[in-house]
C-alpha cells in the first residue's frame, strides 16, 4: 500500500524527513491538494537542501527535481519491472491520463527477495573506537566490555561491523583499552564471520581521537572511524559520494534530532516589551552522532601519547580553514546504543 507514501506539496523538508522516519521508507511522492501527481522527493533530495543550507520549513516542491521518471497505468507490469531494471529505481510511480497517481511499484514488488538491489561496494578501511569503560551503561559495563554487550544474537560491535560489511569494508582496525583481551578473545573465536581484525593498543586512554597516530603505518587511504556505540541506518556509498565530491579532509555524519520545550517560551525585546510568544516549541539540532570520514593525512596530525578527542582535530581544521564537512541524517537513522533507553528500546524490538 502507498498512501502512507504520498504528501502535498506544502509539507515542509522537516514534515517530510519525520514522516519518511515513521514510515520507515525513504522515498515520498508528492500531489496537489486534488491528489494530482506533483513528483518524487527521496532522502537523498532533503539531504542534498540541508547541506545547501535550505531553512528547514522550506517547502518540498521547492527542491523537487524537474526529470523524473513515470509511467502510465496503461503500461504492462514486465514493461514497468524492465524499465525500473535498467534505471536502478527503488519505486516507480504510476499515473493515469489525467496525471493522477493511481498506484507505486517498489524494487521489492519487482525483484524477488535474493535479487534486492545491493549497495555499491566501497572496500575502505574502518576505524572502530572500543577502548572506553562504557560508564554510561554501567552497572553492566562492569562486567562486559561495552562493545561486547549483547544486542539479540550479536554484541554491538558485531552489528556495526556487519552494517561495514554490506559495503564491502571488511577491513577493520580497532581501538581498545579497558577489558581489551576479552574484545580481542570474543571476535577472534567467531569463526562464521568474514571480518579481517587489526587490533592496535592505547598504552593510556588517549580519547576519541588519540589512539589513531598508531594506524599511521598501516592506513593510507580514505577511512570511516566509528564509535562502539552507535549505529547509522544510511547509505555509507552516498556519505562517501559527499565527501569526495566536497573535497573534505573530514567529515562528520550529524542526525537531525527534535527536542519538544514543554513550556511557552517568550522573546523580548527593549525595556521588556514582549516580542514573541511561543507555546511549546520543538527545536532542531544537528547532533554529532559519532560516524565520520577522514583523509588518511590527518593521522599524521594527531599527536602521539597525548589525550586527544576527535573533536579537538575538527576545531584545529576548522581554524586553518580547512574542509570539515557535515553529512545529514534523519533522527531515526541514528541509533546510541549508549545510552540505556535506547538499548533497552533496541534488545525489545
Amino acid at each position: 500500500m502507498f498512501g502512507n507514501s504520498i504528501i502535498t506539496r506544502n509539507h515542509t523538508l522537516f514534515s517530510a524527513l519525520k514522516h519518511m522516519d515513521e514510515i520507515k521508507r525513504k522515498v515520498l511522492f508528492i500531489v496537489e491538494d486534488d491528489k494530482k501527481f506533483v513528483g518524487v522527493l527521496s532522502l537523498g533530495d532533503i539531504q542534498r537542501a540541508i547541506i545547501k543550507n535550505f531553512p528547514l520549513d522550506t517547502p518540498v516542491d521547492a527542491v523537487l527535481r524537474e526529470l523524473i521518471t513515470i509511467v502510465n497505468d496503461q503500461d504492462s507490469f514486465e514493461e514497468i519491472k524492465n524499465l525500473m531494471v535498467s534505471k536502478r529505481v527503488e519505486a516507480m510511480p504510476v499515473v493515469d491520463a489525467l496525471g493522477f497517481l493511481k498506484k507505486v511499484i517498489y524494487w521489492e514488488d519487482i525483484m524477488p527477495e535474493e535479487e534486492v538491489k545491493l549497495p555499491v561496494r566501497l572496500d575502505l578501511p574502518v576505524v572502530i573506537m572500543a577502548g572506553g569503560k562504557g560508564s554510561r551503561l554501567r552497572p553492566i559495563t562492569n562486567v562486559l566490555p561495552k562493545p561486547l554487550i549483547p544486542i539479540g544474537n550479536k554484541t554491538m560491535i558485531e552489528d556495526i561491523m556487519d552494517s561495514f560489511l554490506k559495503y564491502g569494508c571488511d577491513r577493520f582496525f580497532i581501538s581498545v583499552n579497558y577489558r581489551a583481551e576479552m574484545i580481542k578473545y570474543y571476535l577472534d573465536t567467531q569463526t562464521e564471520t568474514n571480518y579481517n581484525v587489526e587490533y592496535f593498543q592505547e598504552p593510556i586512554p588517549l580519547g576519541t581521537a588519540g589512539s589513531l597516530h598508531l594506524l599511521s603505518d598501516s592506513i593510507n587511504e580514505t577511512f570511516f572511524v566509528s564509535n562502539c556505540d552507535i549505529m547509522i541506518n544510511d547509505d555509507y556509498s552516498e556519505i562517501l559520494k559527499y565527501h569526495k565530491e566536497n573535497n573534505n579532509e573530514l567529515t562528520v555524519v550529524a542526525a537531525l534530532k527534535s527536542f519538544k520545550i514543554p513550556y511557552g517560551t517568550v522573546e523580548t525585546g527593549n525595556d521588556g516589551i514582549l516580542d514573541k510568544l511561543v507555546e511549546k516549541p520543538e527545536l532542531t539540532y544537528l547532533i554529532n552522532t559519532g560516524l565520520y570520514i577522514l583523509e588518511p593525512h590527518l593521522i599524521s596530525e594527531i599527536p602521539q601519547n597525548e589525550f586527544y578527542h576527535i573533536t579537538t582535530l575538527i576545531e584545529k581544521l576548522r581554524e586553518e580553514n580547512r574542509r570539515v564537512g557535515v553529512f545529514p541524517v534523519s533522527e531515526n537513522s541514528w541509533i546510541d546504543i549508549g545510552e540505556w533507553p535506547e538499548y533497552l528500546s533496541r534488545i525489545n524490538e
